[in-house]
């Protein structure tokens, strides 16, 4: 899915057919209600030209009464046909948008690295919540009335023919000329509603962006600043948004234009017919029922062909993100990973270039071996690609060129959800959701007991500061862990990776961001972590990594180093530098400590 794309589908709702077609039997029981409801619509005028060429003929009070019982009873059956038509329409309506969104949201879940990279999340956000209402409209109200306007038009025409061929002529032969502007008209709708979702869109994904970022906006007092910008967009998508009902609204008033006034036209006709006796005043009055009810069902037919325009823009929308392919998937025929699993990890002459940064390569000619348990730390300078290495063990992208290999086995041949349960990783930006301490430690073991959890908040240095909160364990965090520090946040993520029992361990900067006594808390949980693990290791606090088995030093792309800290210092090579320039920032004990 990419902003620019501008494909066009004449009838993009019918993409969504399928998801009706689940509910075959209420579509069938709405089916019938709505041919009961336009088959009693269409029988009125049938009675009023018999009670108008027969009862006031005759003056014959008791057939009067009895066609006025009729019509009494074709009213109630109209309304409880009626009303059967809009629960069963409304239902299939929430039913399919309901569907609709869950499908959507389990594509964009399992959409891989690569398509957030270019697309935001506010504007996906947008899509799942905007089109899918639109989406809503359409398959409940607004198609109900374009189906019953379109049973109720031909039907109405049908009967014309039979009430008087000659003024149906006439009639017929005016709808061409409204027919054929009315579908160039509506083409031009859509177009201009796909353009005011789009910007809507955008401007839905600057607001989500900037109010998860609001510490940072009052921070740097940027308030005003993110405002007008806000409010920009908001004009923008005003002005996208008034051109679509500009063009819808001139739509309207032309189809009402030329249908009122050919049928005015015709039944100034019909009038002479009567007054030269060449047609009765019921068969009149008939004809005129039939085409004031053809009239006024192509007219909102019109209307509705508008909010059909908009809502196929939005199908489009929702059907690109269906349409979407996950750059990560699983292999057509999978190869199981070795069980019991080792823990072994091996780079083999592996390169990446980033999809959106393809002028450089991120990892060049990258070969190394990690053993079963072993720990090994890869240090360097910022952008050296420290954590791209992390990203392609989690098969969040596959390498350009080279192999990755977990146990003996090419990643790209294993099934991903089996590859990553042997792997846990410990971010330096730990993700908190706004749910209970419990849930988030739990996330992706949804089963977990509540002891389990405890015992892996108790072996990552947790379980003190959740049972002196409120409610302990069950706690919300707060939207993004708000209400937590920086260190309980990382030992909540140590106590997720402890809970999920992974053979890999990936530690990414997962101290950098502390303070002196969070940093001694959580490195004491990672060491306990670490144990009878294979573990790799970013760092840029070289006093954090001094007790790894080997270290690597990467700088563009390439490791440049290898050895323990006492051989990488000897070198003084690249790793030495590091270490003087942290020696010298304030670290005096880095080196003496050695």
């Amino acid at each position: 899915m990419k902003a620019e794309k501008t494909r066009r589908s004449p009838q993009p709702l019918l993409r969504l057919m399928p998801y009706v077609m689940r509910y075959r039997k209420m579509v069938a029981a709405a089916g019938v209600f709505l041919a009961l409801a336009a088959a009693t619509t269409l029988m009125l005028p049938l009675a009023v030209r018999r009670m108008v060429d027969h009862g006031f003929a005759a003056a014959d009070g008791s057939f009067i009464n009895s066609y006025f019982a009729m019509l009494l009873a074709l009213a109630v059956l109209l309304a409880v046909s009626s009303a059967m038509r809009y629960y069963y329409v409304i239902t299939i309506g929430e039913r399919v948008v309901a569907d609709l969104r869950t499908e959507v949201f389990q594509r964009v879940t399992a959409l891989s690295a690569s398509f957030f990279d270019v697309n935001q999340s506010g504007e996906i956000v947008s899509r799942l919540t905007a089109d899918t209402t639109q989406i809503k409209s359409a398959f409940g109200s607004a198609a109900s009335q374009a189906l019953r306007n379109v049973i109720l038009c031909l039907g109405a025409m049908a009967m014309m023919i039979l009430t008087s061929p000659k003024l149906s002529l006439l009639v017929l032969g005016a709808i061409p000329l409204i027919v054929f502007p009315l579908v160039g008209f509506g083409r031009s709708v859509r177009r201009r509603a796909r353009a005011a979702q789009d910007t809507l869109a955008a401007t839905s994904a600057f607001a989500s962006e900037t109010i998860s970022a609001n510490r940072t906006v009052h921070a740097f007092g940027a308030e005003q600043a993110a405002s007008a910008r806000y409010t920009s967009t908001v004009e923008a998508a005003y002005d996208a948004a008034r051109v679509a009902i500009r063009s819808r609204a001139f739509l309207t008033g032309f189809a009402i234009l030329m249908v009122f006034g050919s049928i005015v036209g015709v039944l100034w006709y019909g009038a002479q017919s009567v007054l030269n006796g060449t047609m009765t005043a019921g068969t009149l009055g008939q004809f005129v029922l039939y085409s004031v009810i053809a009239a006024s069902s192509l007219g909102q037919l019109s209307e509705v062909w508008g909010e059909l325009s908009q809502a196929g823009g939005a199908a489009e929308r929702l059907s690109e993100l269906l349409s979407e392919v996950p750059a990560i998937r699983d292999p057509q025929h999978p190869v199981s990973l070795p069980s019991p699993a080792r823990g072994e990890v091996s780079f083999d002459k592996v390169g990446f270039i980033y999809p959106t940064r393809t002028n450089a390569a991120a990892i060049e000619q990258l070969s190394f071996t990690v053993a079963a348990g072993e720990t090994v730390a890869v240090v360097g300078p910022s952008g050296a690609g420290k954590s791209t290495l992390l990203a392609l063990l989690m098969r969040f992208y596959d390498p350009t060129s080279g192999a990755i290999r977990l146990d003996g086995v090419d990643l790209r041949e294993a099934r991903l959800a089996e590859l990553r349960s042997r792997l846990a990783i410990v971010p330096q930006d730990v993700t908190i959701f706004a749910a209970s301490i419990h849930d988030n430690i739990a996330f992706g073991q949804p089963n977990a007991t509540r002891e389990a959890v405890r015992q892996a908040a108790i072996a990552a240095q947790a379980d003190e500061f959740i049972s002196r909160l409120e409610n302990g364990y069950d706690t919300m965090a707060g939207e993004r862990g708000v209400s937590l520090s920086g260190g309980q946040r990382q030992r909540i993520a140590i106590a997720r990776a402890i809970l999920k029992d992974a053979p890999v361990l990936l530690l990414d900067e997962a101290t950098s961001a502390l303070d002196a006594e969070s940093e001694t808390l959580v490195q004491k949980a990672l060491d306990g972590l670490m144990q009878n693990r294979t573990t790799i290791v970013i760092a840029h606090r070289l006093a954090t990594i001094l007790r790894a088995d080997r270290i690597l030093v990467m700088e563009n792309g390439r490791i440049v180093e290898e050895g323990t800290h006492q051989q990488l210092v000897a070198k003084g090579g690249l790793y030495a530098s590091l270490a003087k320039l942290q020696f010298e920032a304030g670290s005096q004990s880095f080196i003496a400590a050695q």
